[in-house]
């Protein structure tokens, strides 16, 4: 190992910390051996349902090197998103507490930016790309070899002084830098999330049925929502948090300090009957600039009419 590779790493994680995240760790670029054969089981179980981008580029999951030619090192950060208010669900639907703003895939990938360019004024131009959930990289895995945290029972990645409220990030660069050590897992019997999933989404530890999932439905699924979810969808009409609510790690979230992840004006004003009214115009106009868009205006009325339709009386 170089004699900077100490150096540029204490560098790195101190710029992190500058620039708001609230971890990062680091992990030799490498094949993820063990990932391949849990993502190939996943996959051949049919776990991922109409999500088929997941069988795309599966080398280059594994291997960044293949994204980012002469990578050395994967750079793992986390951003919290925890609300400093939650939104009201008295008479309102619910919505996953990432997309209470901003559209976290703009917002962390433009601080991250700012950061290399910073670092590259320091070390040196250096090759790199940034990813925030946007491209074929097992962030949790990354994050898990670096050091950030565990994968809890219900999937997530947990970090002990700060629960699992977080985005994930990465740099894979062909830095050479000092490597981060795994951390030991911290579930031990609870099954606090196994227990809560209305629809059984979790069917072994750390193992999610992503068909099952409620996430699933109301975001990636482009079809119907099939009857198996019904009375179950617990009021969510976009994502779902049961799994990360119930879990006694996140009672050490704290709020997030960036303003444009507070939470969208609209959606707390909101009560259901007005949902159910929502016109294109309206949805253009409330998640201009929100992750919501990702499930489109169709996709967004389809899941209050599920949920409207499985709450009403036989």
């Amino acid at each position: 190992m170089n004699s900077n590779a100490e150096k540029y790493a204490r560098l790195i994680k101190s710029k992190a910390d500058r620039f708001g995240f609230q971890s990062c760790g680091i992990s030799k670029a490498d094949f993820l051996e063990e990932d391949a054969r849990n993502l190939e089981k996943w996959l051949q179980n049919n776990f991922h349902g109409e999500m088929k981008y997941m069988e795309n580029h599966f080398d280059k999951r594994l291997d960044p090197r293949l994204l980012v030619e002469g990578s050395r090192s994967v750079i793992s950060l986390s951003y919290n998103y925890f609300p400093k208010e939650k939104i009201s669900t008295l008479e309102n639907y619910k919505i996953s507490k990432y997309a209470y703003a901003e559209d976290y895939h703009e917002v962390v990938k433009e601080i991250l930016r700012d950061m290399v360019l910073e670092l590259q004024e320091e070390i040196g131009e250096f090759g790199f790309r940034v990813f925030v959930d946007s491209a074929p990289v097992l962030e949790r895995s990354w994050a898990r070899k670096s050091g950030i945290g565990w994968v809890g029972k219900n999937a997530n990645l947990i970090t002990k002084q700060s629960g699992s409220f977080y985005f994930l990030a990465e740099i894979i660069c062909d830095l050479e830098l000092a490597a981060d050590h795994e951390t030991t897992d911290h579930c031990g019997t609870c099954r606090k999330c196994i227990d809560a999933c209305p629809t059984d989404a979790i069917v072994s530890e750390k193992i999610v049925d992503g068909s099952k999932c409620i996430s699933y439905a109301t975001i990636e699924l482009k079809s119907e929502i099939p009857d198996s979810f019904k009375g179950k969808m617990e009021d969510w009409m976009f994502g779902c948090d049961i799994c990360q609510d119930v879990c006694p790690w996140n009672r050490f979230s704290a709020p997030n300090i960036q303003s444009r992840f507070m939470p969208n004006e609209h959606l707390k004003n909101f009560k259901k009957g007005e949902w159910k009214e929502l016109t294109q115009e309206l949805f253009s106009e409330i998640f201009r600039k929100s992750p919501v868009k990702r499930t489109k205006f169709a996709g967004l009325k389809r899941n209050i009419e599920f949920l409207k339709s499985s709450s009403d009386p036989l």
